[in-house]
């Protein structure tokens, strides 16, 4: 007897049988999610799960999408939206005790013996009837500051790039939890079948902190509900095309005995990413009509060049992504995702935040314009802003000219616009000095469960079971921040 016959023939326990159980118990709850494929024919999939009746969203949401606009490495809040004129005045001299506390440092400034404050060298003033501060570097979003929600008093546990970032988008410092958008599009399914919930996009020929796949990855969920990154120039989604000699009628009747052949395996061993696979497998086929019409920009009107900006026309700019995020969108994906890089700025500060503002500031405030003027910003969300903050010391040398700001995970500033935000607030504060939170401390997980409240979604109760454990994004605490709720 082989070792395959020795596997159809063993006699289980009852502890294998609730284990395998427990297994096909989950592939059930995917049923809502998974809808019926007519790429495999006759419901195929539809036969080998049901409706999960998980009862979501929770309540009615506000927001039906997401465009998260990421700017990894930190912008410094104190360059952009957290006016400190005390830092001006007192540019060059000690930071105090008193204020720095137990604040840790980072590898970086540990060995400086030496915190001299650094003022911002850029102009402020105040904008729109909400009366909000913004920097010089900012003028297009200036412009729309009584559209957007300042919270400047985010803080988060960790102080350097990776598990800062990696808190961020899953909720842990340690990688291998479900990103936010992979939660979103386990609990929340898709509106648009031909097109993946969770699309991705990253600025091209900008560089700084790595950005790892797994921050967009599916963790311990299903694999079905990573997202799917869109790449700038001739194949946005790679290996989607059939090979030469393959056509769309040969490529559908392979998929169709390969779902046999799955569904086959399926009832054999009961592992779910079976299921996974099969509803990859048909997305792509979907995906080589749909990715192509929805990545063509040449049908937008010079208007909407100009609002978003002249590098809009180049493909993988960041003003490029923002008006493919806006297209993506309209087709119903329910969260896509911006990375910008660029904005770890130790050193060179007042030269490399130029180049920064002068790609992102245009196309994020043309973005919100565009889609208030289509409707679509009375249920999107969008979001702004980076891991953590910056320092209000200068690492290393403090010259007239040049300066750097080191990690701060203490206080900064993201903005939000859209759906179920009130319009022209900002809420917290920080000291005078710019280095502590005096009003409405908003954690990590503060933020990601507002995020999930706006999309209908009680953050305590969208679970899934993993080794033993029931894990959520914000992990064991969060709270709804509801003063920024209209």
């Amino acid at each position: 007897m082989n070792c395959n016959d020795d596997h159809h023939n063993k006699k289980y326990t009852r502890r294998d049988f609730l284990t395998r159980t427990s297994i096909g118990m989950g592939a059930l709850s995917l049923g809502g999610l998974l809808g019926p494929s007519p790429v495999l024919g006759k419901d195929l999939i539809s036969q080998m799960i049901q409706t999960s009746g998980a009862g979501l969203p929770h309540f009615v949401p506000k927001a039906k999408r997401v465009i998260y606009l990421f700017q990894s490495g930190a912008p410094s809040q104190l360059d952009l939206f957290d006016h400190k004129p005390l830092l001006n005045k007192m540019n060059g001299k000690e930071l105090p005790d008193s204020i720095m506390g137990t604040q840790r440092l980072t590898g970086m400034t540990a060995g400086q013996t030496s915190f001299p404050m650094a003022g911002s060298v850029f102009d402020f003033k105040q904008y729109g009837q909400s009366g909000a501060w913004v920097s010089e570097l900012m003028p297009y979003t200036s412009k729309i500051v009584d559209e957007l929600c300042f919270i400047k008093s985010m803080h988060t546990d960790a102080i350097n790039h990776d598990p800062a970032v990696t808190f961020l988008q899953t909720g842990s410092q340690l990688p291998g939890r479900p990103s936010i958008g992979a939660w979103l599009s386990y609990g929340l399914g898709t509106d648009n079948k031909n097109l993946p919930e969770f699309v991705v996009l990253l600025t091209k020929d900008k560089y700084g902190q790595p950005l790892y796949s797994r921050l967009w990855g599916n963790g311990f969920l299903p694999s079905q509900h990573q997202g799917v990154q869109f790449r700038s120039g001739k194949d946005p989604v790679l290996y989607l095309d059939n090979p030469p000699g393959v056509t769309k009628e040969s490529r559908s009747s392979q998929l169709q005995h390969l779902g046999e052949l799955n569904k086959i395996q399926h009832q054999d061993v009961g592992d779910p990413e079976i299921l996974s696979r099969m509803k990859q497998y048909e997305m792509a086929f979907r995906m080589q009509t749909s990715v192509p019409e929805v990545m063509d920009v040449s049908d937008e009107p010079d208007y909407i060049f100009d609002l978003y900006g002249k590098d809009s026309k180049t493909p993988g700019t960041f003003a490029a992504n923002c008006l493919l995020a806006r297209k993506l969108i309209e087709k119903d994906v329910k969260f896509v995702q911006l990375y910008h890089q660029g904005w770890d700025m130790h050193g060179d500060l007042p030269n490399q935040m130029k180049i920064q503002c002068k790609d992102t500031d245009q196309a994020t405030a043309g973005l919100i314009q565009d889609l208030k003027q289509r409707g679509l910003l009375d249920d999107t969300l969008v979001i702004w802003g980076g891991e953590f903050g910056r320092t209000n010391y200068s690492q290393g040398l403090l010259t007239p000219e040049s300066f750097g700001r080191d990690h701060h995970p203490r206080c900064f500033t993201v903005f939000m616009a859209g759906a179920g935000i009130k319009k022209g607030i900002t809420i917290g504060a920080t000291d005078e000095f710019g280095f502590n939170i005096n009003e409405r401390p908003v954690h990590i997980h503060d933020f990601q469960a507002t995020l999930m409240h706006l999309l209908g979604i009680n953050h305590e109760k969208l679970t899934f079971k993993f080794q033993g454990r029931r894990y959520r994004l914000t992990d064991v605490h969060g709270k709804v921040v509801n003063e920024i709720l209209s």
